[in-house]
């Protein structure tokens, strides 16, 4: 793992380089780690029913901002999109 501080190019750099290179931005630093290797991760059965629980939330917010007077109906939260709001309020009343 690299730490770059003051290297004026990398500076708040994130994101990934190919499947090679992963930078992420930590307390002012930028951290450069190799990409991880999720090739073994057998997950749970919790884990894929909350998967498909956010599949259904995003559906459902996506169902909201696609039709224009669903959308103008719902009220967002302040300083957060309608897209956003609906996922929280679904994944809130549907645990």
């Amino acid at each position: 793992m690299a730490i770059s501080k003051d290297n004026l190019i990398m500076h708040g750099t994130s994101g990934h380089v190919g499947k090679q290179l992963v930078f992420k931005n930590c307390k002012g630093k930028t951290i450069v780690t190799k990409f991880p290797d999720m090739s073994g991760v057998v997950p749970s059965e919790n884990q894929l029913r909350e998967k498909s629980r956010f599949g259904d939330a995003v559906r459902f917010a996506q169902g909201i901002i696609g039709d224009p007077a669903r959308k103008a109906a719902y009220k967002a939260a302040e300083g957060r999109s309608v897209y956003h709001t609906a996922i929280t309020d679904y994944l809130g009343k549907n645990k």
